[in-house]
């Protein structure tokens, strides 16, 4: 895994989990295309090698802003043609982070602001720390959400309320957030980084295997029929008869011992 990202930190913490740091704080680690790319590279890779990484938590330097979406000043003036290809990069990375079978836990520390509260939504789950704050402003910007906010936020807090927060651009706080359901845990500004970690360690500790099929066959809860995502659901169960881990899992449990999990 590479680990000299122009716009991102990586840093290890503990055997199996990586805190991933959205790294412009001289722009509120707004998106260029260098991030960008630096995030397509790194979430394309993990679907090729998972790095023996079985959780990530993101999160952004500094303490005012998680991410401020796309970087306006490095978009000012831009044509048509530089925006779109720009956006291409976008949404490759946004395809990426869909596709990457490493559970994601966003944890938010200050502003997630358009493509950065989009950015929170293509994780897994969203933990945030009180002073957060949420918005999608594009519509204020003559555009609209176009890294998964028109597809995530609804599955989040529901379809009325994804319009509102859309269609009015209206900033919220993290308790809102919370509150209808696009937050999963409210922390204090002090502790988000260790609640978020603590849980990815928890996850990490599980059967890697058995958590990226439980996460391929939550993802398809809200794309298909009940009968088909049942289908999904059981053609995953299946492949997890046949591997050591699932061997290990019971024999653990059977010798009241902490499983030790392998991956196979």
């Amino acid at each position: 895994m590479r680990t000299d990202y122009e716009t991102l930190l990586l840093e290890r913490r503990g055997p199996h989990v990586l805190l991933l740091t959205l790294n412009r704080p001289d722009r509120a680690n707004a998106f260029n295309t260098q991030m960008g790319l630096d995030l397509r590279d790194l979430f394309t890779g993990f679907y090729v090698d998972l790095e023996d990484v079985r959780c990530i938590v993101m999160t952004g330097s500094g303490s005012k802003a998680f991410c401020a979406g796309g970087d306006l000043k490095d978009r000012n003036e831009m044509t048509s043609q530089q925006w779109e290809q720009q956006h291409a990069v976008f949404e490759q990375k946004t395809r990426a982070m869909m596709d990457c079978p490493i559970p994601a836990i966003a944890a938010v520390n200050g502003a997630a602001y358009g493509g950065g509260c989009e950015l929170a939504l293509s994780c897994d789950f969203i933990y945030a720390a009180r002073s957060a704050r949420f918005a999608q402003t594009e519509t204020r910007l003559g555009i609209m959400p176009g890294a998964g906010g028109t597809q995530n936020l609804p599955r989040a807090c529901g379809v009325r309320r994804a319009k509102e927060i859309i269609l009015t651009a209206e900033p919220f706080t993290a308790e809102q957030g919370y509150e209808w359901g696009m937050v999963n845990k409210l922390c204090e500004d002090e502790t988000l980084l260790d609640d978020a970690l603590a849980t990815a360690a928890r996850i990490a500790s599980n059967a890697p295997l058995a958590v990226q099929q439980a996460k391929k066959s939550i993802s398809m809860a809200t794309q298909v029929d009940l009968k088909t995502g049942y289908a999904f659901e059981i053609e995953a169960y299946q492949r997890m008869v046949p591997t050591e881990d699932r061997l290990e899992g019971v024999r653990a449990f059977n010798e009241k011992r902490e499983p030790r999990f392998q991956g196979r």
